[in-house]
């Protein structure tokens, strides 16, 4: 049984659908980043850098409990864990993970600050929100490139990278970023497969309820963003 540290944000949602798509037994322990509750000393013994998704697996390695946080990382885990989602070819594997890392260095960071400055900061900033934007459009546009010659992102098989990204580009995602799709034909081909997949639908309604921050008042966004 895995223990699923989680709000339905696009790294947690990330983790929703791999534990899905890897058929792994898991428990959900909602991580109200709303409320502070990352901040709590005990979720932080779990997720050092206070930040869902964690995960605790108490059937790990040796079958003793072991702890996971960082996104990448929980991929990577349930990979060795099952071997599922992962060629035995070295340098397929190689691809996989040059894929995997340009996500997590990539895509979630630039995409994340996009997010803020559009979405969520008390003042306008036109620098960022030029300078991020200007980096989601290009991103878009290296991963409609890379998709116009691939069905899924490292090539013929579905993988960990194709999970690690859709939560990123989804609808919500795009109103959020200034997104077109229209502008994107292989994206939204590629999203569309995503969402056609019965894994998929099913990590992405987990705590479907809950927003990530919504209409945040100051004092959401003093727990969510600032607090130390």
């Amino acid at each position: 049984m895995i223990d699923f540290y989680y709000w339905p944000t696009p790294n947690g949602h990330k983790i929703a659908i791999a534990l899905e798509e890897f058929e792994l037994a898991h428990e959900i322990k909602p991580i109200n980043i709303l409320k502070g509750e990352q901040h709590d000393p005990a979720f932080i013994a779990i997720s050092p850098n206070n930040r869902v998704p964690a995960i605790v697996d108490y059937d790990g390695p040796d079958g003793e409990p072991h702890t996971v946080f960082e996104s990448g990382a929980i991929l990577l885990y349930f990979c060795q864990k099952t071997g599922k989602f992962w060629p035995k070819d070295a340098a397929q594997q190689s691809v996989v993970t040059q894929w995997l890392f340009f996500q997590c260095a990539n895509v979630g960071p630039m995409f994340g600050q996009c997010g803020h400055f559009r979405g969520y900061a008390s003042e306008k900033v036109p620098y960022a929100i030029d300078r991020y934007s200007g980096e989601v459009q290009r991103l878009y546009g290296l991963l409609d490139r890379r998709l116009a010659d691939n069905v899924w992102i490292v090539g013929e098989d579905y993988s960990i990278a194709d999970m690690a990204t859709y939560p990123w580009m989804d609808d919500r995602q795009q109103e959020l970023h200034g997104i077109d799709i229209a502008d994107f034909p292989h994206v939204a081909r590629w999203i569309d497969a995503m969402e056609a997949r019965p894994a998929v639908q099913r990590g992405m309604a987990k705590l479907g309820e809950s927003m990530k921050v919504g209409n945040p008042t100051e004092e959401t966004k003093e727990a969510f963003f600032f607090r130390k």
